[in-house]
């Protein structure tokens, strides 16, 4: 059995977000048994992809349905090149180019708008 950390997000078009992820972010699709349902994976990561009739979006209460500042970490090895191919595929940015002591990070979202953290760690 693999072992994966797992992180569920709620999306409106799961074909859309398997498209998101795995022809932009180099995620594979590790199953897709309903319309309503997906999991993608990178390395470790099992992204579980919830459609509005998946059982994980009809558990989330109304008062916690609203976006957070959450988002999952994608360390890349070029940042720079990184931009430069999400802005020829027409991707939208959601934050500057920030750099810190760590390194230098950017946000994108999927097409529900769920955050993705781009981060090239410092050298």
């Amino acid at each position: 059995m693999d072992t994966f950390a797992s992180v569920r997000y709620i999306v409106d078009d799961v074909p859309a977000a398997i498209e998101f992820y795995t022809t932009h972010l180099g995620f594979a699709l590790r199953s897709n048994p309903a319309p309503a349902f997906a999991d993608v994976t990178q390395g470790p990561l099992r992204l579980l992809l919830s459609g509005p009739q998946s059982s994980g979006a009809r558990a989330t209460p109304a008062e916690a349905s609203g976006a957070g500042r959450n988002r999952i970490h994608l360390i890349v090895d070029d940042l720079d090149a990184e931009i430069a191919r999400l802005e020829a595929a027409d991707i939208v940015f959601r934050s500057e180019l920030t750099a810190g002591p760590g390194g230098r990070q950017i946000l994108i979202a999927d097409p529900a708008g769920n955050l993705v953290e781009l981060f090239q760690p410092a050298t």
